[in-house]
């Protein structure tokens, strides 16, 4: 298994327990394919650096967790379909020395 960091950012006009919700599906998702949660760290609202889709700002959340190649690929696919996701990023998260 993987370490991998997941960032997903959600539209701004969600309501804040809805983003949560949905952060805690993304989590459920996860362990239903046999993948470790870490941690999860919700940042809250953020201001966007430039403007995506006519939005300037979303919900950020960073989600660290375990799991095989393909548990990455299909969150990838998953998150890419959901309207609520503005972008989302998955990284490999740096080995520990």
């Amino acid at each position: 298994m993987r370490s991998y960091e997941l960032m997903v950012i959600h539209r701004y006009d969600m309501a804040e327990p809805d983003v949560r919700k949905s952060v805690a599906e993304i989590e459920k998702a996860i362990s239903d394919r046999d993948g470790v949660v870490r941690d999860t760290d919700f940042w809250g609202k953020r201001r966007f650096a430039y403007e995506i889709d006519h939005m300037n700002e979303g919900f950020y959340s960073v989600i660290t967790f375990d799991g095989a190649v393909e548990l990455q690929e299909t969150l990838d696919r998953s998150l890419s379909l959901l309207d609520s996701v503005v972008r989302h990023k998955i990284v490999r998260a740096p080995a520990k020395v």
